[in-house]
């Protein structure tokens, strides 16, 4: 059962938590990208996370067409945060992989946004602090499901 029609305060689960994970990403986002967009930092956190990929399949990694992750790329190697070159086993395929200057620029952001995300933490109760961590194995459990998929 997902929604509670007699407790106000519990309303539809699923619709609840996906807006309080959706706003609390899209805020903690804000926190430390230098200048670059969510794609651009989620394809270079790819790459430093997976190492060198064809282009492909880091499009498929991060859920966009092959051309959009083209565009990123592009640009990510515009500003020397990833190399791109030809596939040495198919000449029609290109590889991409981050630079240690992008490696740097993902260790920042994600040092900044988990800086942000404790400094919202600290300010929770002792309470919700502790309801906050134990829920923490559930929502893992939640992408182990979509892992195995």
């Amino acid at each position: 059962m997902t929604t509670s029609e007699g407790d106000p305060a519990t309303g539809d689960i699923p619709a609840r938590l996906y807006l309080a994970i959706g706003r609390l990403s899209r805020s903690l986002r804000r926190s430390g990208s230098p200048g670059l967009g969510h794609g651009s930092i989620s394809a270079l956190s790819t790459l430093v996370n997976c190492g060198e990929l064809r282009l492909g399949d880091l499009a498929g990694k991060e859920g966009v067409a092959a051309p959009t992750m083209s565009r990123i790329v592009a640009s990510l190697v515009e500003t020397g945060l990833a190399l791109r070159e030809p596939d040495p086993a198919d000449r029609r395929a290109w590889l991409v992989r981050a630079t240690e200057e992008g490696e740097r620029v993902v260790s920042g952001v994600r040092s900044t946004r988990v800086h942000e995300l404790g400094r919202r933490l600290e300010r929770l109760s002792a309470e919700d602090h502790k309801r906050l961590i134990n829920a923490i194995p559930v929502l893992e459990a939640l992408l182990a499901e979509e892992q195995k998929s």
